[in-house]
């Protein structure tokens, strides 16, 4: 895919400095049946960053009633060509409350940064396949 779009996506941490991650659904067109963001979406043409964000928090994991910090814009070019514009929020929830959109997401789990980027070395394919690209963007001390 060479034209460029626009994705919103939610970094979701937990006061344990857990992140939540979502498995994407095996019906994704993109990357099904991998581990990735707790939330992203693609923006629509009458959408801008901020509303997408929110709306998709509320369709694919149920979060709403959140206030989200406004994190860096990245640029991603794999395996797709995207600008991502970063939200951030740190919540206190246990996995049963969140309500899965099954079409989207069918699976999430809390993890810890440590235990993510071993294995995110260790089995790369169990993750969007941009992942190592954006924890260098997000987090470059890591």
């Amino acid at each position: 895919q060479k034209d460029i779009y626009r994705v919103s996506s939610l970094w979701l941490t937990n006061p344990k400095g857990e992140i939540l991650l979502a498995h994407r659904s095996a019906e994704k067109r993109n990357d099904p049946n991998t581990w990735g963001p707790a939330v992203a979406g693609t923006i629509e043409e009458d959408e801008n960053y901020e509303e997408n964000i929110y709306k998709e928090a509320m369709e694919e994991i149920g979060l709403e009633g959140v206030k989200f910090t406004k994190g860096p814009k990245t640029r991603v070019n794999y395996p797709r060509n995207y600008f991502c514009q970063w939200y951030f929020v740190e919540i206190d929830r246990e996995i049963d409350s969140f309500v899965m959109q099954p079409e989207e997401v069918d699976g999430l789990k809390w993890i810890s940064m440590d235990e993510f980027m071993k294995d995110l070395v260790e089995n790369p394919d169990n993750y969007v396949p941009n992942m190592p690209q954006i924890m260098a963007q997000l987090f470059p001390q890591n």
